[in-house]
């Protein structure tokens, strides 16, 4: 079943399932309870399929990338949060600030939480996921690393838009059968399996929730493996994960002073 958020043309907010080219209103994320006829898709306009309360992100949880970069598989997720007002959705123009520097992308798979949870087990994060989205986690490196004395792992990947979400949440399909692909002016330019996750979306759910209180809507995004690249203004990104869907958007200059 997939799940979307979309503006109506009157500017008011819908949320719904996708059957066909209809989106049918529910009155929340995860709802049964219908509130109205299905709108045609044609007549909205998707954004971020969930508003998190919490946007999470993980670093090294790939095993090529690991291999890679020399870096031991982590027993618990590394992990950052991105700020609110990074959450972008499809079709958002992203402005690659001044002050940025060099920014790549980062295709990922994105959990949404559906329950509230704390201290579970990985057995039962099953109940507590509400389904999956692709994530783009756009990355200011020269900010990352402009300070050796503190990574500015929050700063790097807060800038406004640097969190695209979208274009739907599946809640319905089997991740480790699932590809990330990151296409760029319509070229593949970022390739890899989910099944090379060191810790899966169970044991990172687990583990966060050891953590902290997850809560319906919060989100976290995997991380990523090889390839990841710098973008430029004027790029078309696409992060494509068949089953969920693909989530464009575009790099844009900063407006003139």
């Amino acid at each position: 079943m997939k799940w979307a958020r979309a503006i109506r043309g009157d500017g008011t907010e819908v949320t719904g399932v996708i059957a066909g080219d209809m989106l049918h209103p529910r009155a929340a994320l995860g709802s049964d309870s219908a509130t109205g006829e299905g709108i045609p898709l044609g007549d909205l306009t998707l954004v971020a399929p969930v508003v998190p309360g919490k946007f999470i992100g993980l670093w090294n949880n790939f095993r090529a990338a690991a291999e890679k970069g020399g870096m031991e598989h982590p027993a618990h997720p590394l992990y950052f949060f991105k700020a609110d007002t990074s959450l972008s959705g499809p079709g958002a123009e992203i402005v690659l600030p001044a002050a940025a520097g060099r920014v790549v992308f980062e295709g990922e798979l994105g959990i949404v939480i559906g329950k509230t949870c704390k201290n579970i087990a990985p057995e039962q994060a099953d109940d507590a996921i509400f389904g999956y989205t692709c994530i783009n986690d756009f990355t200011s490196l020269d900010i990352l690393n402009a300070d050796p004395s503190f990574p500015q792992w929050t700063r790097a990947k807060s800038f406004d838009g640097f969190g695209v979400a979208g274009p739907v949440i599946e809640t319905e399909l089997d991740w480790t059968a699932l590809t990330i692909r990151v296409l760029v002016n319509d070229r593949e330019r970022q390739s890899y399996p989910a099944g090379d996750m060191i810790l899966s979306p169970q044991q990172i759910v687990s583990h966060l929730s050891q953590d902290m209180t997850l809560n319906p809507g919060d989100l976290i995004a995997c991380g990523t493996s090889i390839g990841a690249r710098p973008v430029k203004p004027g790029m078309q990104v696409a992060v494509v994960i068949d089953g969920i869907g693909r989530v464009d958007v575009t790099m844009a200059e900063p407006p003139a002073d």
